[in-house]
């Protein structure tokens, strides 16, 4: 729907303009809601969920919250901290005494 393109085009920018790398935005379909939600003086039984992610400083959430609050066209907002994957460095190959291998053959 051209809506929901303007929509996401607008929280992509925001995003973007606020410092945030978008790495992927994917499209999870129009569900019913859990509940009934009341927002911007309408009451919504059906969304669409969407997840855009992202890195960014934690500085901009509370600034996208607003933002994102003040849209009458978002019902919902959340953002959720993804943990980041530590890398484990490589200890590289192990050196093996032989001495003590024929040692122990004897």
């Amino acid at each position: 729907k051209p809506e929901t393109a303007a929509v996401l085009k607008r929280t992509v920018e925001a995003l973007m303009e606020r410092g945030a790398v978008v790495r992927n935005l994917e499209n999870l379909g129009e569900r019913s809601l859990p509940y009934k939600i009341s927002k911007h003086k309408e009451r919504h039984r059906r969304g669409g969920y969407f997840l855009i992610d992202l890195e960014a400083p934690p500085s901009i959430v509370s600034t996208m919250m607003d933002h994102l609050g003040r849209d009458i066209d978002v019902i919902r907002r959340a953002f959720i901290k993804h943990p980041v994957s530590k890398t484990e460095e490589c200890s590289g190959i192990i050196p093996i005494n032989y001495e003590d291998k024929l040692i122990a053959k004897k």
